[in-house]
């Protein structure tokens, strides 16, 4: 008997102080392990970025928030592509040296990767990156010229052939904050996820076209007692390889599914089988819209706490509720399989009666 592509859609939200996918890349592994249950594994950046670090998985699909979003409305559709020819944005606040960091690993993912990259250019204006946190403590931000963004993507667009974007903005440099210091040592919120998001929205809501982001940042002083979950951005002088990496073979938009050229490999949100999210994190744009599809079954982290504190029951979504990721790749393989979890456990409920049907 023929199946359909078994696929999941793995969300950590960024920002919010995940304890796993709340820094560098550090959901990652569990991407991989998922990916070997899956055919089709959908996730974002947050996920599969790890600065200098990243993996690749031929059944992954790297798609930004907003598109993500899109897509669970069913707005929007993935196509695969086997490559992207990908843009650059550099942002005119970039000191020179530090410039010249990122286009030496552009240029380094195209002779060891083979990525097929555009010709780059600077924004006319500094973006003036600002951040900011929440009363709740998550981070977000802002750029005081979007505009000067937005020309700079259509330039690439237009003038390059992008299709795909990535942007490096200068970031304020903290180095003795100590919102900074939590994080590097495992026990903070990123505090420049927020802002990176803000970023990437805007190109991928105006062009929709796949975008990924990487901040411009002074190396930090060298600290022993770094977190293992965050010592993937100690690596080195930028955090743009993973970024290219993940564009050169991001999905691309298709808007309608009415396309006037469909393609059977084209992939919607009603085609979704399974969700995993932290249990605390249910209250997102993508998770309500997917607990909207029948037959797609929520899973809810509960190890993986954020500081989102929205529960699948306190917005009506229901969910299989587990303690870890490894619980969850479980009820995975059993969804995939066919199996009812409850046939797995030692106790298992007699059918019942609901009823005689009048005649």
């Amino acid at each position: 008997m023929i199946q359909r592509p078994y696929t999941v859609v793995l969300l950590v939200p960024t920002g919010v102080g995940a304890a796993i996918g709340g820094y560098a890349g550090d959901a990652l592994p569990v991407a991989r392990a998922i990916a070997q249950i899956a055919d089709r594994l959908i996730t974002h950046p947050n996920v599969l970025n790890g600065a200098q670090l990243y993996w690749p998985m031929s059944n992954s699909f790297y798609v930004e928030g907003y598109g993500l979003d899109q897509f669970a409305a069913m707005n929007w559709g993935l196509r695969p592509v086997h490559q992207n020819r990908v843009g650059l944005i550099l942002d005119a606040a970039i000191e020179p040296d530090l410039r010249w960091r990122q286009l030496q690993a552009a240029d380094a993912t195209k002779a060891t990767l083979g990525l097929n990259l555009t010709d780059y250019v600077v924004t006319d204006m500094p973006l003036n990156v600002e951040l900011r946190r929440t009363p709740g403590g998550a981070s977000w931000g802002t750029i005081g010229h979007p505009e000067s963004l937005l020309r700079a993507a259509e330039r690439l667009i237009t003038k390059a052939g992008a299709e795909a974007i990535a942007v490096v903005a200068r970031f304020p440099d903290d180095a003795d904050s100590e919102a900074l210091q939590q994080y590097r040592h495992g026990s903070g919120i990123d505090p420049i996820a927020g802002a990176e998001a803000v970023i990437s929205h805007k190109v991928v809501r105006t062009f929709k076209i796949p975008c990924a982001h990487a901040p411009a940042l002074l190396p930090l002083p060298l600290d022993p007692e770094i977190s293992p979950r965050a010592a993937a951005e100690e690596l080195g002088y930028t955090f743009l390889p993973c970024v290219l990496a993940g564009l050169s073979r991001s999905p691309q938009f298709i808007l309608g599914q009415n396309s006037s050229m469909p393609n059977s490999a084209d992939i919607w949100a009603d085609q979704v089988d399974a969700v995993v999210i932290p249990a605390t994190a249910a209250g997102g744009s993508a998770v309500l819209s997917f607990s909207q599809y029948r037959g797609v079954q929520i899973i809810a982290v509960g190890e993986n706490s954020t500081l989102m504190q929205v529960k699948p029951e306190d917005v009506g979504i229901p969910a299989v509720q587990v303690n870890s990721y490894l619980e969850a790749l479980g009820v995975l393989v059993a969804h995939r399989a066919g199996i009812s979890a409850d046939a797995l456990r030692p106790q298992i409920s007699a059918i019942r009666c609901l009823g005689s049907v009048a005649p």
